[in-house]
């Protein structure tokens, strides 16, 4: 099964997990924290799946979406029984994006306006944003430096400015996260 390349232009906001009753409802993993807003009905999305699935290179609308105990539940045109919902567990749903769409939240990045920008610390670049991981208690960005990758914690007192126009984030690591510190039993 060959790898399904996405365009840039899109962004991946849910993962269906699995069919949810009888009358075609999925339970969805969201990636997105705007689910009421990208799931309202007829909002459209593209479909990631393997080649051999009917629902490759298909887009597919939403019809209802709700919370069941504080699980997200999505209905899709078309899908309108268990069996049919089965079709599409693990498909990964994407919607296009415009770029030129400014975030009306201050200080808030795509992962992929992250990924491939220079890290500059001291006005020398150290590395370049490898890829973003989002844990429960902040995020990091995964910055490759050379022949390794150092986790750098993504929050104001480290990561002061981030300069997507420019291709660059500015980094002020404390010591020890770049480099070897010196042992101190020298005494």
């Amino acid at each position: 099964m060959a790898a399904q390349k996405t365009p840039k232009n899109q962004l991946r906001v849910g993962r269906v997990l699995k069919a949810h009753g009888l009358k075609g409802a999925l339970k969805l993993e969201l990636y997105t924290d705007d689910p009421e807003g990208r799931f309202v009905p007829g909002a459209s999305f593209t479909l990631q799946v393997p080649e051999h699935s009917k629902w490759h290179r298909q887009t597919i609308s939403v019809r209802e979406f709700r919370w069941m105990n504080a699980s997200p539940i999505v209905f899709f045109d078309g899908i309108d029984d268990r069996t049919e919902a089965e079709t599409l567990v693990r498909a990964i749903l994407w919607v296009d994006h415009d770029e030129s769409t400014q975030s009306t939240e201050p200080d808030a990045w795509y992962d992929h306006q992250l990924v491939g920008l220079e890290a500059v610390r001291d006005g020398e670049v150290v590395g370049r944003i490898a890829r973003v991981e989002h844990l429960p208690a902040q995020d990091l960005l995964i910055v490759s430096s050379g022949d390794r990758e150092v986790m750098v914690p993504f929050v104001r007192a480290i990561v002061p400015d981030v300069d997507p126009i420019a291709g660059r984030v500015v980094l002020t690591p404390p010591p020890g996260l770049f480099e070897d510190l010196p042992d101190g039993d020298d005494a």
